[in-house]
């Protein structure tokens, strides 16, 4: 059976560690200091990917917006179908802001 994201220590710890942050600027310093700008650039590239997914966008403007592979996107739109409501949530809370 698959490990969930919720039984691993080290991912609850980080997760922890975020929710700590107070701004943006702690943003930067935490994340730059947390990860490498090629892992940065994933992550931010599938969050784009998730948005445009959500508004309807088809992969070869995706693909084109934003560089990403197909596969990619096709495991976004996963999350999006199966996953959790992650996306959803945080598009939700930055459409209030």
């Amino acid at each position: 059976m698959a490990q969930s994201i919720r039984d691993d220590a080290n991912i609850e710890f980080m997760l922890k560690a975020v929710l700590q942050l107070r701004d943006m600027e702690e943003c930067y310093n935490f994340f730059s200091d947390l990860c490498t700008m090629p892992e940065l650039k994933s992550m931010s590239q599938r969050l784009v990917v998730a948005k445009m997914l959500s508004q309807g966008h088809v992969y070869s403007e995706i693909v084109k917006a934003t560089g990403a592979s197909t596969a990619t996107i096709s495991r976004v739109n996963r999350s999006l179908l199966y996953g959790c409501n992650g996306y959803e949530e945080i598009f939700k809370r930055l459409e209030e802001e």
